[in-house]
């Protein structure tokens, strides 16, 4: 079969992959200048680095599996995790069971209570069972108002702002499930696995494969529609340079976000677009500093304070050495907003004006000119919204239309966005789309 697929991110090219190897043709087409979508990467300080931070657990098979299956996993470092809560203008580590009895802002019965919480959530096998609920009724109901309102309520808030009480529960307990595969020496500690180089040498290697099995990828490349004729995709209609044409295909996937979807397809049928619309976003804001000091000595530290308009503050150079970045640190600065709000639009100058008050209460050091470079980088579908009962408002991944299939973070449900479920995406979406499988298996 001749494939196109609208995308260049991990999924789409993952799905690529596995089908030039299946002897599909395959061309990929990515509206950006560069391949990867959420796991897309620039230069900075002779090496690349993601727009947004990245890292996998050692519980993400899928991309585990990939990775050595290309060749590239003398490249992956295991690093120990440091993570890190900002409460009342104090940081508290947030590792080890020893950090959490430590942390002075919950109660200390409080305290005993999140963790055996954690644990059993993290052991609990059936997410069906919680999906009907929200966070934050199963939070108040199982661990009181000073465990909501001072962790999961204030990180709920902070990620989805008008939209955290509507969240499902589900989607916090696939939070947890991922970091069940923990290991330590004597204690739990969290290991995170980076690729050295940044992700670019995973996108670059599914791109490379592609075109050694006679397959293409385009990048710059905008699909304007997806054409079809008496009921089924016969190609895409595609602009690069600012030339429009249309290439013909056998099956089209779709890796792209719903908005896109409805823009590019407009004759799925009217309770398909339905469920597509039903989808909210909330959009992700990145501010990326390269920096001349260090803000802090922790990799994630979270931002639950209200007043703070940041999620977090994740120094990647508390995580990957300094020095593979010229002795600079990086710090990305990192939040969830309105899409259609006047921040998002904002530009990098303006948000690091925002945003210093608040650096200067983790750190009161912090200077402006200890910022080297600054970019900043929005997707204004950066995390859907999961509310209860998701599971039955996916919609599947073979449209109304024939041969026309759509595989999105929409869709991952309860995993959330990561490059584990994107490849776990990819795969499943080839498979789907050879009709060998019915519908992706969940994770868990």
């Amino acid at each position: 079969m001749r494939i196109g697929i609208v995308g260049g991110g991990i999924a789409g090219l993952t799905a690529g992959h596995r089908l030039t190897q299946a002897g599909h043709h395959v061309t990929v087409y990515e509206s950006s200048s560069t391949l990867g979508g959420q796991a897309g990467t620039f230069p900075i300080a002779g090496t690349r680095l993601e727009f947004y931070y990245h890292h996998i657990f050692q519980s993400d098979r899928a991309a585990v599996s990939l990775i050595d299956e290309l060749g590239l996993s003398e490249k992956m470092a295991w690093l120990p995790s440091k993570v890190g809560y900002f409460c009342k203008d104090k940081i508290y580590d947030f590792v080890t069971p020893m950090d959490l009895i430590r942390f002075k802002p919950l109660p200390f019965l409080s305290r005993i209570l999140l963790g055996l919480q954690t644990l059993w959530l993290q052991r609990f096998g059936d997410w069906r069972k919680l999906e009907r609920i929200t966070a934050k009724e199963w939070v108040l109901r199982w661990g009181g108002r000073a465990i909501y309102d001072t962790i999961w309520g204030a990180l709920l808030r902070a990620k989805y702002g008008e939209y955290a009480d509507s969240v499902s529960m589900a989607w916090l307990w696939g939070k947890l499930a991922v970091r069940r595969s923990l290991k330590g020496e004597g204690v739990v500690r969290e290991t995170l696995g980076y690729m050295m180089g940044s992700y670019q040498e995973l996108t670059d290697a599914l791109a490379e494969a592609i075109r050694i099995g006679g397959g293409q990828v385009h990048t710059s490349s905008p699909v304007r529609r997806v054409l079809v004729d008496d009921g089924q995709a016969k190609g895409l209609s595609v602009e690069h340079d600012g030339t429009v044409s249309e290439h013909a295909f056998d099956a089209v996937i779709m890796t792209v976000a719903n908005p896109i979807v409805l823009e590019i397809a407009p004759v799925l049928s009217d309770p398909y677009r339905a469920k597509l619309a039903d989808v909210q976003y909330q959009g992700a804001l990145v501010l990326v500093l390269q920096m001349s000091e260090s803000l802090s000595p922790i990799y994630w530290l979270n931002l639950p304070e209200a007043d703070i308009p940041l999620v977090g503050a994740i120094e990647h150079t508390n995580y990957v050495d300094a020095e593979h970045y010229g002795g600079s640190r990086i710090l990305y600065l990192s939040n969830y907003v309105d899409p259609e709000g006047e921040r998002f639009s904002a530009d990098k100058d303006s948000l690091l004006s925002l945003y210093t008050p608040y650096i200067r209460r983790i750190n009161p050091s912090f200077d402006p000119s200890w910022v080297q470079q600054s970019w900043l980088f929005r997707d204004q579908y950066g995390q859907p919204v999961i509310g209860t009962d998701y599971s039955q408002r996916i919609p599947d991944h073979r449209t109304p239309i024939a041969n026309l299939y759509l595989a999105n973070t929409t869709q991952i449900y309860p995993e959330d966005r990561g490059i584990n479920s994107s490849v776990r995406l990819g795969r499943g979406i080839s498979e789907i789309v050879q009709g060998r499988e019915g519908r992706l298996s969940t994770r868990w």
